[in-house]
């Protein structure tokens, strides 16, 4: 009985959780004070290293930086770009996640005073202007 409780709050917990492609967990709980600080000078500074470099890797596309979450430990951080103007932004995506090493490398450099470890970055589209723009549209039908 205890064993099968387990299991249903293990799951539960599992899917509160969410996980992207590759099975890593999608940090959605609530974030410490030092996660939040961490997560915000993440994302001020990769829209700095973004804007210096879509020229160059995307041409005349826009990325910018929605939303970080960083792992408990700080060693881990997702991150929502919005991409836009662009037919496939998952092209776009896949640019700029063959670009990873790259971009976690010029963040480190901005970031060795703050940071003892620089997290590791996995890239993840967000869709949420695409679906504001989609309901906006059926509501004005």
């Amino acid at each position: 009985m205890v064993n099968k409780a387990f299991r249903i709050l293990k799951s539960a917990r599992n899917s509160a959780l969410g996980k992207d492609k590759k099975g890593f967990p999608i940090f959605a709980f609530m974030q410490s004070t030092r996660q939040k600080k961490v997560s915000r000078l993440v994302q001020k500074e990769l829209s700095v290293i973004f804007q210096q470099l879509t020229q160059e890797m995307l041409g005349s596309i826009m990325v910018s930086v929605t939303i970080v979450r960083i792992s408990p430990d700080l060693a881990d951080a997702n991150i929502f770009l919005s991409i836009f103007p662009v037919d496939d932004p998952a092209e776009a995506l896949k640019v700029v996640k063959s670009n990873a090493t790259m971009i976690r490398k010029k963040l480190g450099e901005s970031v060795r005073n703050q940071l003892r470890i620089v997290p590791t970055i996995q890239f993840h589209l967000d869709d949420s202007a695409a679906y504001a723009e989609e309901i906006d549209r059926l509501l004005k039908k």
